[in-house]
């Protein structure tokens, strides 16, 4: 067998759903002599998020990072604050709480779900709390009627980072218009995509006045400015940062959000069908979707029975061109933060999560060969695991 009839027997972890409709509103937006940031292209996707999500204001960004970033930046955190964060998740909201100053305080996890355990926020907040930054764990929308509520009696503001869960959906309410500000991502493995991208909502048109300006080295839109008869000159009323999401990249979205629910519903068939062929395997166990959000599968994690090698079960799914990955990150545990906190159930998640191909592009026959080479590995090692 040929290394070629390898590759295209190769199922991806992760695949982007990009194609003829996105090219041409690249195309539009090169005829049209404004490739760069927060023009009429970015203009229109920050309407458009803004409407879906039944806010006030919506600032498109490079990245989610940078969208955290500002943030934070606007609701004032400076250094000496706390900001809980949860622990179990890519360390983005505790990286942007280091770049203002802060302390990032680790909350742990709820074991079925995964998301941030409301009853770890409560007992961890102290007199330098100022806030809470919950995350939406692979897709999956965090407990936010609890969280809402302890921010609220506790006078703290709730961030929610829903970079994963373009498409999810809490008590009827899509993720990103769960708390008082959010944050998305539209990196190429998202609900939405233009490869790299994010942007900030909020209820508070203050709070995104002050993101937008500091998105464009704190003196706004040069397009704006350009279009002022005779000739503006720009001031620079905040130490900004260039953090605008560029018209191209906009165009692409403007795509791609009219195809979330197509493509939300082409992944969850595809959970569907995981669970359909994984039910009777004693060694893992399933992700765990509460009745009361819908999940956007951004992964499909799969969490090891403790006596199992996951890298030795990760090696024969690779063996076979199966992608897969370790899930996500246990945050406190990364050498970076230097802390002595203890997450006990983010640490085991992070020891046992096996990641496998979740993407809109995945055949139902790529899904079922994912499945089969998933049991082989499994069934493999069982003998030690007895």
């Amino acid at each position: 067998m040929t290394a070629e009839v390898n590759r295209d027997q190769h199922v991806d972890l992760v695949h982007a759903s990009l194609g003829e409709r996105e090219l041409a509103a690249v195309a539009e937006v090169f005829a049209s002599g404004w490739p760069a940031g927060q023009g009429p292209r970015g203009k229109a996707l920050e309407s458009e998020l803004a409407e879906r999500y039944g806010v006030p204001g919506a600032v498109a960004t490079s990245n989610c990072g940078a969208a955290l970033h500002l943030a934070l930046l606007a609701l004032g955190v400076r250094e000496g604050d706390e900001v809980i964060v949860a622990d179990y998740t890519f360390p983005a909201p505790a990286h942007a709480v280091r770049w203002v100053g802060g302390t990032p305080v680790f909350a742990d996890v709820r074991a079925d779900t995964g998301t941030v355990d409301p009853d770890a926020v409560a007992d961890l907040v102290g007199p330098r709390t100022v806030g809470v930054i919950a995350v939406d764990t692979v897709g999956l929308p965090a407990d936010y009627a609890e969280l809402n509520e302890i921010a609220e009696r506790r006078g703290l503001f709730l961030v929610e980072d829903a970079a994963c869960a373009v498409g999810a959906t809490y008590r009827g309410a899509p993720a990103g218009a769960l708390a008082p500000v959010a944050c998305l991502s539209f990196h190429g493995r998202k609900g939405a995509t233009s490869g790299e991208g994010g942007a900030l909502l909020t209820a508070d048109p203050a709070l995104a006045a002050d993101a937008r300006v500091r998105s464009s080295f704190g003196i706004g839109s040069i397009f704006d400015q350009a279009r002022v008869v005779g000739l503006p000159i720009p001031e620079f009323t905040e130490i900004g940062y260039n953090y605008k999401l560029s018209d191209i990249a906009a165009a692409i979205l403007g795509v791609q959000l009219e195809r979330v629910g197509e493509l939300r519903e082409r992944r969850h068939a595809v959970a569907a069908r995981y669970a359909e062929l994984l039910a009777e395997e004693e060694l893992l166990t399933l992700p765990s979707v509460p009745d009361d959000r819908t999940h956007a599968w951004q992964s499909y994690m799969v969490t090891l029975d403790p006596r199992l090698d996951r890298a030795a079960v990760a090696a024969r799914l690779r063996a076979r061109g199966v992608g897969c990955g370790h899930g996500t990150w246990a945050s406190h545990l990364q050498p970076v933060y230097g802390t002595d906190q203890k997450c006990p159930v983010s640490a085991d998640l992070f020891a046992r999560n096996l990641a496998i191909p979740m993407h809109a592009e995945l055949t139902e026959a790529q899904t079922e060969r994912v499945a089969f080479a998933l049991r082989d590995a499994l069934s493999h090692e069982r003998k030690g695991a007895a």
